[in-house]
């Protein structure tokens, strides 16, 4: 007796479907799983005849062969025992496989027979519907994330007795909704409205003391998605500032929600407290331990690493030189590609990674080197400060557009030099800048200008004149590379946005041309 039942998987960032084959035989008992299945979906077997027992059903005593196509993809997780239990059942003869059809079936089983959440629905559920799939039965902790998938019927399961049959004609089946309540707007706008209250637990500017031109600098990395880079002594408040940065970041629109929801979900992080979108930027600060696959991702099938996670939001690497230098330079083509790309013999997988990249580091080991006061004295040799920079390469350095000195404040003011911004303001200011951005480069099909470059991006700037000799005698006297050029007029075109100008002035390239004073002192 055969069975045929449609499941799904996670590869990357990206649903896949997977056909459950079952077939069971006359023979010595026993169960073969075949089609690359790894560990996990091997020991489905156990999982699986426990769950059957005690829900009601009989485990087969006959030979059974299970076949996860297509066989040459390499299988992993527990999203498969549900579907697995559901063809022995229907291969058996105990329940019929009619209402199957033309349905997905995801989930884990425990050993009672209870249906257990899987990571990664909402990327299953979204390929499922573009291979024309109308119902999903799933667990019922997965009905929230799942119902984002607009035009799905959605069948909740909480045990597996629910597959019992009454009088052999219907199932048992928990009928959630088609979708969740109310339109796109109003789902969108709830899950808004949660997100807006966690820019309270940010952190506000205005508890920076002084530090003018620091904020300032993140004004203009927020504005236009520009990496940043602090150097300063302990103690300034780069940590501080950068923590605070996701505060005056836009919240994500429905696709950008839609993509970093369904990579948190596909790496298991979806706490379960969300009830809707993500719709804050994400704000991800590995510590300097972390390894290269942890950063951008892998494994055999690999998963999401931090770059991934950051994706339309923020990636903060504190104590910059603590990274090994191995890791620090796979962020070479993220930086520059916006994606991060993962070979493996059999398959290549992308993942999305448009970051912000936020740094920070102390001048040297010890921190003082060059901001001596009272008694603080640098206590690092030449050759251990040359040590200490030299992780930070040329390349890498290259590809962030603001880099900034933040020096000790000099006077404790108390607020005697006037209010300071908070972040609310400087949220008001971002959102004009990108507003203006967005109206001015609609017609190039772009949305942002740190997203162009050649030809686009020079119609994009618009210099004048004395704009453009003051940048061109900047690339001579600063030996910069073609690369920290296209990123100095992108830079000093979101000055000109913030201040809603049309045509990029001088003044806007003198504010670009300091946030690269670092280049020749770490370089």
């Amino acid at each position: 007796m055969f069975s045929l039942i449609q499941s799904a998987s996670v590869y990357g960032v990206d649903g896949k479907n997977i056909s459950v084959e079952v077939d069971i035989s006359s023979g010595i008992p026993q169960v073969n799983i075949v089609g690359l299945p790894d560990p996990a979906v091997r020991e489905s077997v156990e999982r699986v005849r426990a769950a059957l027992k005690n829900s009601g059903f009989v485990f087969p005593m006959d030979r059974i062969t299970v076949n996860l196509a297509p066989a040459d993809l390499r299988k992993e997780g527990t999203s498969f025992d549900l579907a697995i239990a559901a063809g022995i059942l229907t291969a058996s003869g105990q329940i019929q496989a009619v209402p199957f059809q033309h349905t997905l079936l995801i989930g884990e089983l425990s050993l009672s027979g209870h249906v257990r959440p899987v990571s990664g629905v909402l990327a299953m559920i979204e390929q499922a519907k573009l291979s024309g799939f109308k119902r999903v039965l799933l667990p019922i902790d997965n009905v929230k994330e799942a119902a984002w998938i607009s035009d799905m019927e959605l069948f909740a399961l909480s045990h597996l007795n629910e597959l019992n049959a009454k009088d052999n004609k219907q199932l048992n089946w928990n009928h959630i909704y088609v979708g969740l309540e109310g339109n796109t707007a109003a789902r969108l706008n709830r899950a808004t409205s949660a997100s807006t209250q966690q820019y309270n637990e940010i952190g506000d500017y205005g508890d920076v003391i002084g530090q003018h031109q620091a904020k300032r600098a993140m004004l203009i990395a927020a504005a236009g998605k520009h990496n940043i880079l602090l150097n300063g002594p302990p103690g300034t408040g780069k940590t501080m500032m950068i923590r605070r940065l996701p505060g005056i970041l836009p919240l994500l629109n429905e696709q950008e929600a839609l993509e970093v929801t369904k990579i948190y979900s596909v790496a298991g992080k979806l706490t379960e407290s969300s009830h809707g979108l993500i719709t804050t930027p994400p704000f991800r600060a590995p510590h300097h331990t972390i390894s290269a696959g942890g950063l951008i991702g892998g494994g055999s099938i690999p998963k999401p690493g931090e770059v991934t996670l950051a994706h339309r939001g923020v990636l903060f690497l504190d104590e910059l030189p603590e990274f090994p230098r191995q890791v620090l330079e796979v962020m070479r083509q993220p930086l520059e590609d916006r994606i991060v790309t993962i070979s493996r013999s059999k398959a290549v997988f992308q993942f999305p990674a448009s970051i912000m990249l936020a740094a920070s580091f102390n001048p040297c080991p010890c921190g003082y080197y060059g901001h001596e006061y009272g008694d603080k004295r640098c206590t690092c040799s030449a050759s251990i400060i040359s040590r200490y920079r030299s992780k930070i390469s040329g390349p890498l350095l290259d590809r962030i557009d603001l880099q900034l000195e933040v020096p000790r404040p000099i006077s404790f003011d108390n607020g005697k030099a006037g209010p300071t911004l908070s972040s609310a303001q400087m949220r008001e200011t971002v959102l004009a800048a990108r507003a203006y951005k967005h109206a001015r480069l609609a017609e190039m099909g772009s949305e942002s200008g740190g997203e162009l470059s050649g030809a686009a991006l020079r119609r994009s700037v618009n210099l004048r004149p004395d704009a453009l000799q003051l940048l061109e005698n900047a690339f001579e006297v600063l030996g910069i590379s073609m690369r920290a050029y296209d990123r100095m007029l992108k830079l000093a075109r979101t000055i000109a946005d913030i201040d809603a100008n049309e045509r990029v002035e001088a003044e806007h390239v003198t504010e670009a041309i300091q946030y690269r004073r670092l280049d020749s002192k770490l370089v």
